[in-house]
């Protein structure tokens, strides 16, 4: 049965969504990031090693643990966008946007008529034709998955922070990603989050998201780090399986190595 997309869910209701980026590939890692409190992975085929067929096996292990599954594609084109929905993403991020013209081609790919264009094509997600809202009136489908299943662009270049008023105002454009690294790269400042400059810039989009009623997310890398985003008006917040592996390794063996050994 296909119900809201607990990421808004949750938001809607006050609270904060926090997430981490996935590249591990393994299901049994997701089962476990989920039963320990995340509320969603972004399964990432951009940076990752892997593609439809693994993210289809993540997905379906975070549906069985209760964690929301996004996944970030490898591009905005229809293929990449088409096939992540259809084996049951709850939301995509794009990488690499720059324009509002490929915005709305990311919308034409990535959500239904009558706001895009999106094939119809029975795969995991509608049951294989078999869910009821398939089944009954494939309208119902249709609005469901507009409003529960989320198109993120990454404003991670400097031509997105530029056009970010018009993007993130473009009808089907759920929310936008902030990614600090390769946008502080772009604006000549790599790794100097707390420059005057870059500041300015987190604030421009975040501002630009509320204004257009959109959803706005980044990275939170440490917990002290991620509760100054959250204070800031951020929604959710992400960090990296592989970020906690390695802190969590690190804290054990600090600790075997002040007890001397």
């Amino acid at each position: 049965m296909l119900t809201k997309n607990k990421v808004v869910d949750k938001i809607e209701h006050g609270g904060k969504a926090i997430g981490a980026f996935f590249n591990l590939g393994c299901t049994a890692a997701a089962e476990i990031l989920a039963q320990a409190g995340l509320d969603f992975i972004v399964i990432d085929t951009e940076h990752g090693p892997f593609d439809v067929e693994t993210a289809s096996e993540l997905i379906t292990a975070c549906e069985v643990r209760g964690m929301t599954p996004f996944v970030r594609v490898k591009d905005y084109n229809r293929n990449s966008v088409l096939k992540m929905l259809d084996v049951g993403a709850m939301g995509l991020l794009i990488p690499f946007i720059k324009t509002v013209d490929e915005v709305k081609e990311l919308v034409c790919y990535g959500k239904y008529r009558p706001v895009g264009d999106r094939g119809c094509g029975f795969g995991r997600k509608s049951g294989y034709g078999m869910e009821p809202l398939v089944a009954s009136d494939i309208r119902d489908y249709f609005k469901w998955a507009n409003e529960n299943t989320l198109l993120i662009p990454q404003c991670e270049t400097v031509e997105c922070l530029e056009n970010i008023e018009e993007i993130s105002a473009v009808e089907g454009v759920d929310a936008i990603f902030i990614g600090p690294f390769d946008l502080s790269v772009a604006m000549g400042i790599p790794k100097q989050f707390d420059a005057p400059e870059f500041i300015a810039a987190m604030d421009r989009v975040l501002k630009a998201c509320k204004k257009n009623g959109k959803l706005c997310f980044t990275l939170g890398m440490n917990p002290e780090d991620a509760k100054k985003k959250l204070d800031w008006g951020f929604d959710g917040v992400l960090s990296g399986d592989t970020t906690f592996l390695i802190s969590g390794v690190s804290q054990y063996l600090s600790g075997i190595h002040s007890l001397g050994y």
